[in-house]
């Protein structure tokens, strides 16, 4: 094979390799998009607007979410990440951190706001001061891919926090 040919096989695979990297990111804006759409339901649920309706009209309300929510969760995007043992040792750590948040939320949202904007400034660098350790020390053992996730995630508790106190 000469230098013309094996120049043109790596043009591309360099062309093929930015497609793919663009389809993932369309997918994970789609993913997003998903989240938002099924946090915006969740949080309409839960705001005590809709529980000050006459029954009739929470009742209505509460098939279009439903009915919403079941049509949102028939689109799957599944984008894997490749880990090591250590990676996915890291990302199940952060994953059991952030679910105590959750069930944090429903008995105090105020000290889970604070505790979650901890978390959000163990994911970036001009924060660490403010951040958690333990969670901080976890999540630099995750991969570049699931950090980005993380920290979405963990954008979007806080805009749900939100949320459930404006609607």
């Amino acid at each position: 094979m000469d230098n013309k040919q094996r120049d043109r096989l790596v043009s591309i695979l360099d062309q093929v390799e930015a497609r793919v990297e663009e389809l993932r990111r369309e997918a994970w804006e789609l993913e997003e998009k998903k989240e938002n759409l099924l946090s915006t339901l969740d949080a309409l649920q839960n705001n005590e607007s809709v529980f000050e309706l006459v029954t009739e009209e929470r009742e209505e309300i509460m098939r279009s979410v439903e009915r919403l929510w079941v049509r949102t969760s028939t689109v799957e995007i599944l984008i894997e990440t490749q880990r090591n043992t250590d990676q996915e040792e890291s990302l199940h750590k952060v994953n059991d951190l952030i679910d105590s948040l959750v069930i944090q939320l429903q008995e105090d949202p105020q000290a889970t706001r604070e505790r979650c904007r901890r978390f959000m400034s163990a994911c970036t660098s001009h924060g660490p001061e403010y951040s958690e350790q333990v969670f901080e020390s976890a999540i630099l053992g995750c991969t570049l891919d699931d950090q980005k996730r993380i920290k979405k995630r963990l954008q979007g508790l806080l805009d749900y926090i939100s949320k459930m106190h404006t609607i």
